[in-house]
Formats: C-alpha cells, structure tokens, sequence
C-alpha cells in the first residue's frame, strides 16, 4: 500500500450491474472503505436485492434504475437503447448518489453516462473504467461494421468526457489509447488478494455437494454467458474420468447448461451446477477445486484478448488452471507456469489438459499449489494494482487516498 496516510475522502462507483457478483468493484469498494474513505455503489436493482445494504468490508450499497429489456432486435434499436437505457438510468441513480463525492468510478461502458450524469450534477473526478473492448463485445460484437463504428463513436464521446480512463490489461490499454483517443490508459489488472499460505485449503465444494474429500474437482465460476466454453467444458468431461465438474455462477444460460447436462446420461452424477457466491468468499471457493477452467472461446476480439478475475481468482488460490491459448490469458500462464494451455474450440484438447494436471502425483499437485501462489505474489496480485488506482485518485485530487 502507499505509505502516505490517506485524507478521508468520498467515492462513488457506478456499477452496469447489480453488484451482487462483481469481483472487481467489490475489490476497490472494499478497499477504499478499509483506508477509512466513505464508499457508496450505485448498482442496478435485481431480484431479491435490497435498494440499500451495507456490505460486510464497509461499503454502502445503493440499487436504483432499470434492467436492460430483453428481445432487442434490430441494431437500430440496439444503439437507441443503448442511449435511452443510460440516459434514464442516468437521472435515476444521479437523484440518489450522495453529495459531493471526490471521485466517481465508472464501470463498463454503460455505466460511464451514468458517471457523466452524477459528476455533473455532484462534480468530483471521474474515471472510466473499460473493463471490456465493448465494440468487440457480446451482442455489439456482431453488429453490422457501420452500426459498431455508431457505438464506438459513443463510446468515444463518452470516454473524452472522463478525467482519467482504466483498463485491464496492456493489449486493451493499447487499442483503446487508439480508440478513444484520450491517452493510454492506465492498467489495473483483475489481480486478486493471494490466500495466505498458512491457511488449510477448504473443501467448500465437496462439502456442498456431498463429494468424498478425494475426489477431483474442476471448477469453472463465473458468468454463464456465451463464448465462455461452458459447453465445450460439459463435453470434455466425458474424456475425464473420477473428477466432478462444478459450474458456480450466474447468468440467462443457466437453464440450457442444466438441460446439457440432464441431456447426458454418461455424465449422471458427474456435473453440477451451483449458485454464485459473494465476492468476499469466493477464494476459499476457488481454493477447493483441484482444476480451474477457463475454456472462453475465440469468437470475440474482446474475449481473444481478456484476462478475466477467473484466472487471476485461480492463481492467489494457487489453483493450477486449463485455459484458452488465447492472447490475453495465455503469457500469464505460460510466465507463471500456472497450468495447461488447450484448444477452447475442442472438447478432447480441453480434456486433455485437465487430465495432464490431475494424473500428477498428490505431493506434485501440492507443490504446485504453493508455487503458483508465491509466483503471483507481489506481480499479479491485488495490492500491487490497488496502489496504482490510489495512486492515481490522489493525482486527480491533490490528496493521498
């Protein structure tokens, strides 16, 4: 951490999301709130979810807006909800931001105009946080060339709006110094705080589900979302035989992965499916697994370059990982030796790699363990990045956060 004393000061981080998973704000909220800051997000509201809640670490929770509606056809109305939905969720969450904030964190591309919105109406600094290449993401990814290059051009207009633009890895901060044309922007990866070593390695997954303590676990957590390779990882289990496929997470295909999975008979027993849990528990989750998955597929610009919370979740749990040989992902892995690289596209090729890491021998697995944790220590983990963004607050405003 820095070794200036922080200045108590108020942040605001706008969320696209309801918060509820959200491993990065959850990281920063924290954080800040733990060097004495007064911390509020302003989330989207959800089923179940309270319009305010203190989260345990000290942050406050502020849920206010709408969902973004469903069954958007055509790319005109696309790019038109795009605008409707931030510009009403904008005069929503601004009516109930709290006065006078420092700085404003806006995560993701729909919740910069909401960031817009309350800087203008409180003032503060405001930060862009693109934790995506968005243009070459989800349903913008597959836009026709001239309605993607309207969505970029908001994006962009948005962005130079922004006192200071945040991203998560160096390919992204290259592109989009390009793109928005506001600088390069500054890197805080999605490192997390490593698992002390001292620590027993739980056993949260074999206990939920009933498993022997022996048995293997493959774990994939996360966001069930296309382009994940959640499927790809159903199937290569077929070809790995005695472990236990765990799918821990949350999203619309929750439904189709539980029907793929009852559609398997050869798989009865072998594949389940459970629900997200909060950020501040989810490495003693991780922590139990034997294998990490992380099978996204190559389909987007924005995944082929992603370096997503899981691989970095999998490394401070010094949880050896079978992902994508992709280019976001894959020199961490190879820097870190931190597990197998495989053909996401292929069940067998995933299949083989989780295979390679669960026939070592049990003293080999542990060793492995300890070494990929002390291996992220200091590089990819949590504090190192977090000393950056503070860093930075406190240049855009003349004290230490």
């Amino acid at each position: 951490m820095t070794s200036e004393p922080p200045v108590s000061q108020r942040a605001v981080i706008v969320l696209p999301t309801t918060g509820a998973f959200d491993g990065r704000a959850h990281r920063i909220a924290a954080g800040l709130a733990a060097r004495g800051h007064d911390v509020t997000v302003l989330a989207r509201p959800g089923p179940g979810l309270a319009e305010e809640a203190v989260d345990p670490s000290g942050y406050r929770i502020r849920r206010a807006g709408r969902a973004v509606p469903a069954g958007l056809r055509t790319p005109f109305r696309q790019l038109r909800q795009l605008q409707a939905i931030a510009s009403q969720r904008a005069r929503a969450v601004a009516a109930v931001a709290p006065g006078s904030p420092d700085v404003i964190h806006a995560m993701g591309l729909m919740g910069l105009p909401v960031g817009i919105a309350v800087r203008d109406r409180l003032g503060g600094k405001l930060i862009y946080d693109a934790r995506d290449l968005y243009v070459d993401a989800g349903n913008l990814a597959r836009l026709p060339s001239p309605f993607r290059r309207l969505a970029g051009a908001l994006e962009r207009r948005w962005a130079r709006a922004a006192d200071r633009v945040v991203t998560v890895n160096d390919a992204l901060a290259d592109l989009l110094r390009d793109r928005l044309g506001c600088g390069r922007p500054l890197v805080v990866l999605n490192a997390s705080p490593i698992r002390p070593v001292d620590e027993e390695r739980p056993r949260r997954l074999h206990d939920a589900l009933g498993l022997p303590a022996e048995t293997p676990i493959v774990l994939y957590h996360g966001g069930f979302s296309p382009g994940r390779g959640i499927a790809e990882l159903i199937d290569a289990m077929t070809e790995v035989p005695g472990a236990h496929l765990v799918l821990l997470g949350y999203g619309r295909l929750e439904e189709a992965l539980r029907a793929r999975v009852a559609a398997r008979p050869d798989l009865a027993g072998r594949v389940s499916v459970l629900p997200a849990v909060a950020p501040g528990e989810l490495l003693d989750w991780v922590a139990s697994a034997d294998v990490v998955a992380i099978p996204i597929q190559g389909d987007t610009l924005n995944h082929r370059l992603a370096s997503p919370n899981k691989l970095f979740e999998a490394l401070a749990a010094g949880v050896p990982v079978v992902a994508s040989d992709l280019p976001g992902m894959a020199p961490i892995v190879r820097e870190l030796d931190a597990g197998v690289l495989v053909d996401p596209a292929r069940p067998s090729s995933i299949a083989a790699g989780i295979r390679a890491l669960l026939d070592a021998p049990p003293d080999a697995r542990a060793a492995t363990r300890a070494r990929i944790r002390a291996a992220a220590a200091g590089r990819y983990d949590w504090p190192s990045q977090f000393d950056q963004l503070l860093a930075e607050c406190a240049r855009l405003t003349g004290r230490p956060w």
